[in-house]
């Protein structure tokens, strides 16, 4: 299957690997995403915490305004689904095996007349330069 935007890694349950041409592509249109929302969730399913830890951390350095607290203190072993939330700034992770791999993030608006919507699978290591 050809990835020539982000709405061609929906029905995918695993990332893709991309090509640089692509990510940079894929990039630009969830960038413009990211900069019109109110705020962003991001859902990560990885094969470790420290994986999806390291996943998460990579788009806090790229966007600045992604924050989230106590990284330090999540665990879990295994497979693992890592949640979190830029308003509120918490980070969940539990084990789950059985998922795909990759980077789900949703886009979140203020106005309930806005829907939010959800970008991915991203591959883990998309929002490393």
């Amino acid at each position: 299957m050809e990835i020539n935007n982000l709405f061609d890694l929906n029905s995918l349950r695993s990332a893709p690997n991309l090509s640089k041409r692509q990510k940079n592509k894929l990039l630009e249109e969830l960038e413009l995403n990211i900069l019109n929302a109110d705020w962003i969730t991001i859902g990560i399913m990885a094969p470790s915490d420290l994986d999806a830890i390291a996943a998460l951390k990579s788009i806090s350095k790229k966007y600045s305004s992604v924050k989230f607290m106590d990284l330090e203190s999540l665990h879990a072993v295994g497979g693992v689904f890592l949640k979190g939330n830029q308003k509120t700034g918490n980070v969940f992770i539990r084990p789950e095996s059985g998922l795909g791999e990759g980077i789900l993030l949703t886009c979140q608006y203020d106005h309930e007349s806005i829907e939010s919507s959800t970008f991915g699978p991203l591959p883990l290591d998309f929002f490393i330069n």
